[in-house]
């Protein structure tokens, strides 16, 4: 069987038809319609619709190789975007982005059960999206191991990043944000930096740093289970501040409070943050995502905050 997720088939025996949500085995497939209920249907009992495919060449740009100034050209900028399917939400699809002016030569590996599987390889070019996975959003716990390489590539007399060896075991706390715009394919989507550097915690320097003698730092103080992050809370001055610098003050708070939260061993905290223009969530949650020392995080209270907190879990 070579069905995918997401594919539109016909039913062979009645007259039926919708996307492919689920694949149970190499015989057997869940084939949702517009009622929205899914049926197994042994996959000889369909047939692929032309002209329904998912396509996915639309959002890879021109084979050529963009250039770029090399006053302008990016050296940062690597993604994977997770994107639900606009027809059926329970499939998603696994872009590369590439927003360097680096062309990328890219390898996916999956492994599952101590099974390797290539999924994909070629090239992405500047200022692109490539789909190189698709997946079942309620089957996560079953998804497997990603293994990506990414080897970079320019014309221009630019010095080349070291490859970036990936391996990547997604959870439920990966899709807790907020999804962003992926521009290149106009959609909506979760979306994860490669290339930026990991955040490092090292707890017993955490503890020397908070707790050193009164001579040398103050002693901090167990923080409040729940913290404000309003600027009018934080600095009297807010009106003569401007938005990058209102963000900083915030995200300064944040941080120290959340190093706090840990040293002290506090099982969870409460971020209050408001909705706005969702700037501040969107950054709050850019960061929690890769806290190592974060279990999961979530809208806090929905009764109480509405969407303006975010509740950490820590481990």
């Amino acid at each position: 069987m070579d069905y995918k997720l997401g594919e539109f088939v016909r039913f062979v025996d009645e007259k039926r038809e919708g996307y492919i949500t689920r694949i149970f085995n190499d015989e057997m497939i869940g084939v949702t319609g517009d009622d929205d209920f899914e049926i197994p249907v042994l996959a000889s009992k369909v047939t692929r619709v032309h002209g329904h495919v998912y396509d996915s060449t639309s959002a890879q740009g021109n084979a050529a190789e963009r250039t770029a100034p090399a006053a302008t050209f990016e050296t940062k900028g690597i993604h994977l975007a997770v994107v639900p399917d606009q027809r059926k939400g329970s499939v998603v699809y696994f872009y590369l982005v590439n927003n360097t002016s680096f062309q990328l030569l890219l390898t996916l590996v999956t492994e599952k059960t101590k099974e390797l599987r290539g999924e994909f390889a070629g090239i992405v070019n500047p200022g692109t999206a490539t789909q190189v996975f698709t997946a079942s959003l309620s089957e996560l716990d079953m998804w497997p191991s990603f293994h990506l390489q990414v080897l970079y590539f320019t014309t221009q007399n630019i010095s080349l990043p070291s490859p970036l060896l990936i391996t990547e075991k997604f959870r439920a706390k990966d899709f807790a944000g907020t999804k962003k715009r992926v521009a290149q394919i106009k959609q909506d989507g979760w979306i994860i930096q490669l290339d930026q550097e990991e955040v490092k915690v090292d707890p017993e320097k955490l503890k020397e740093s908070f707790f050193k003698p009164a001579e040398e730092k103050k002693e901090i103080a167990k923080p409040s289970r729940e913290i404000d992050l309003h600027i009018e809370k934080l600095r009297d001055d807010f009106q003569f501040l401007s938005k990058s610098e209102i963000l900083k003050i915030q995200l300064e708070h944040f941080k120290k409070s959340l190093d706090a939260a840990i040293v002290h061993k506090l099982p969870s905290i409460i971020f209050i943050h408001g909705v706005g223009n969702g700037t501040l969530r969107i950054e709050l949650h850019k960061r929690l995502g890769k806290h190592p020392h974060v279990k999961t995080f979530m809208d806090a209270r929905k009764e109480k905050f509405g969407y303006g907190a975010t509740e950490v879990l820590l481990k």
